[in-house]
C-alpha cells in the first residue's frame, strides 16, 4: 500500500506557516478584545468568530471573488508578484488565515482576559512601558493561552478542505493539500491510499492534541 506523500508536507507547511502568522496577527486583535471596553467589541468578535458556524465553502467563494485577478486584491497582488492568489499557495495561506482566525484569537483573548490589569499596572508602576511589560510580563504569563492557540491552529489548518479546494483547487506540488488528495483517492476508488492518508492525517490530529493535553496538565498540577 504505498501513497504520494507530497500532499502531507505541503499541508504541513500550509499548518505552519499560518500558525506562526495567526500567532502574529492574532496577538494584538486578541489583546484588544480581552481590554477594551469599546462598543465595537462584540461586533470584532462576531467578525472574527464567523469561520466557526460558516460553512466553508461559502468563505471560499467569496474569497474566490476577492482573489480574483480582476478584483482589487488580486489585481493588486498580481501587480505585486506577478502571480495570481487564486490556485496559488499564497491564496492558500490567505485564505487559511482567515480560517483559522478565531483558533488563534479566541484561546488568546481566554488568556489575556484571565490575566486581568493588576500585573501590567504593576510593570507600569516600576517603570515598563506598554509594549516592555506585555513581552516581559503579560506573554510569559499567557504562555498556556499561546501554546493553546499555536496547537489548535496548527491542527485546524491540517484537516482544512472546503475553503482551500474553493480557493487552491487541486494542483500538484502547489495547492494538492492532503484533505484534497483524500478526496481525490476516493473519487478514484483508491481506498488503500485513502485509508492510508486518512490514517496518518488521524494520527497526527491524535498526537497534537494529546501533547497539548499533557502539558496542559502539567502546567494545571503545578500551580
Amino acid at each position: 500500500m504505498t501513497a504520494d506523500l507530497a500532499p502531507l508536507w505541503l499541508t504541513l507547511k500550509l499548518a505552519a506557516v499560518v500558525t506562526a502568522l495567526l500567532l502574529v496577527i492574532g496577538t494584538p486583535l486578541a489583546w484588544w478584545l480581552a481590554r477594551t471596553r469599546s462598543r465595537l467589541a462584540p461586533a470584532v468578535e462576531a467578525v472574527t468568530a464567523m469561520p466557526l458556524v460558516l460553512p466553508p465553502t461559502v468563505l471560499g467563494f467569496y474569497l474566490l471573488l476577492a482573489f480574483n485577478p480582476t478584483a482589487p486584491l488580486g489585481a493588486f497582488w498580481v501587480s505585486l508578484t506577478g502571480q495570481t492568489l487564486t490556485f496559488s499557495f499564497a491564496g492558500l495561506v490567505l485564505a487559511s488565515l482567515l480560517y483559522s482566525l478565531p483558533f488563534t484569537v479566541q484561546p488568546l483573548q481566554s488568556a489575556f482576559t484571565t490575566l486581568g490589569r493588576a500585573p501590567m499596572e504593576a510593570a507600569a508602576s516600576l517603570g515598563a512601558g506598554p509594549l516592555d511589560a506585555f513581552a516581559t510580563v503579560a506573554a510569559p504569563l499567557a504562555v498556556r493561552g499561546y501554546l493553546t492557540a499555536a496547537v489548535l491552529t496548527f491542527a485546524h489548518t491540517l484537516g482544512e478542505f472546503g475553503v482551500v479546494l474553493m480557493v487552491g483547487g487541486n494542483i500538484p506540488g502547489q495547492t494538492r493539500v492532503i484533505s484534497i488528495a483524500i478526496y481525490e483517492e476516493v473519487e478514484t476508488l483508491d481506498y488503500a491510499s485513502a485509508h492510508l492518508l486518512s490514517g496518518i492525517l488521524l494520527a497526527l490530529s491524535f498526537l497534537i492534541l494529546l501533547a497539548l493535553y499533557v502539558l496542559n496538565g502539567r502546567d494545571r498540577r503545578r500551580e
